[in-house]
């Protein structure tokens, strides 16, 4: 909550001990107070996915050129991971939820690297 936020809470809520308003207007201001302040952390994080990327590499191992190199919004991330799981069936063995808790946290760089040995692939993921 913010200093503002808490300020005007505060403000709403000695209206109402003053007699100035209800405790019903005091309620009904406290629950608007309340979902602007969701709708504006909504604004900001959705703000803050669209301006960061997840890339995705898959390096062939013997001759170190990409063989697959895709970027998503990280607003995306959540589709592309079930996109991904139908054609890698080991990301289902992988922890989608430490993931994003990885993300919502603001984590950066390279955050997996997995090698394929059998088939002679890298798979490095970042996020920028």
């Amino acid at each position: 909550m913010s200093v503002s936020a808490k300020q005007e809470r505060a403000q709403i809520l000695g209206m109402v001990s003053e007699g100035k308003i209800s405790a019903e207007e005091g309620a009904r201001l406290l629950a608007a107070l309340k979902s602007s302040e969701k709708a504006s952390l909504s604004t900001r994080t959705s703000d803050a996915l669209r301006s960061r990327w997840l890339r995705v590499r898959v390096i062939n191992m013997a001759t170190g050129k990409p063989k697959v190199n895709v970027n998503l919004p990280l607003g995306l991330v959540g589709v592309g991971l079930k996109l991904g799981a139908q054609f890698a069936p080991e990301l289902a063995e992988f922890d989608i939820e430490e993931l994003m808790t990885a993300i919502d946290e603001g984590a950066q760089g390279k955050i997996i690297e997995v090698e394929d040995e059998e088939d002679g692939e890298r798979v490095e993921v970042f996020i920028e």
